[in-house]
């Protein structure tokens, strides 16, 4: 996969997104869970007050078969946090590197943001995702395996910033 593109996401993106979301409800087991719209995206992501932002992972044909939507939040006792929503990778392609790419470019991002810690959940029955987590060091809480990178952590990934 050294031909694919990792960037920042566009809004002309958010069809192949929303189908990627909808893709890992079915994953997950949860398709009629998914609510959000376009126009919702377009709006919450590109509006006047956007509300959070992503990554995707591109062929070269443009086909996006990868993404990692994140937000910013705030911890009482920490302070700012990057919060990753989700890490989707079309179920064909899962297992290949794309999705630690993708990882890579959420914490060189809450990095370059002054990020003190970096959020995300994952379902306890998701072993390969709990696998990819315990592999790069992540703390993984027992119950519903909410796993974060401290601001040393995140310091210390080996990452480069995607432009």
């Amino acid at each position: 996969m050294s031909n694919l593109t990792i960037r920042r996401g566009q809004e002309a993106d958010l069809p192949q997104v929303l189908a990627l979301i909808q893709e890992l409800a079915e994953f997950e087991r949860a398709p009629h869970e998914v609510t959000n719209t376009l126009a919702d995206m377009q709006r919450d992501g590109f509006g006047p007050e956007p509300i959070f932002k992503f990554f995707v992972a591109e062929q070269p044909d443009g086909r996006i078969i990868g993404i990692a939507l994140y937000y910013t939040a705030y911890s009482t006792w920490k302070g700012r946090m990057l919060y990753l929503e989700d890490l989707v990778v079309t179920e064909e392609l899962r297992g290949t590197g794309i999705g630690k790419r993708l990882f890579d470019a959420v914490v060189a991002e809450a990095r370059h943001t002054g990020a003190n810690r970096m959020k995300w959940q994952v379902l306890e029955w998701n072993e390969p995702a709990i696998g990819f987590y315990k592999k790069i060091g992540a703390n993984l809480d027992p119950e519903w395996h909410n796993g974060n990178l401290t601001a040393e952590q995140l310091m210390a990934y080996p990452c480069e910033v995607v432009q």
